[in-house]
């Protein structure tokens, strides 16, 4: 049972990891201000 406890955390630290990096390593300034105006 604390096999498959140790393997089920180790599985959810690398999504969090994976989702953590796919957050917060693109660019060095954050994205690129969005340009709201309505197209005519």
């Amino acid at each position: 049972m604390l096999l498959i406890l140790l393997e089920a955390l180790l599985a959810l630290a690398v999504l969090v990891l994976i989702v953590w990096w796919t957050m917060f390593s693109g660019r060095p300034k954050g994205e690129l201000p969005r340009d709201d105006t309505p197209e005519k």
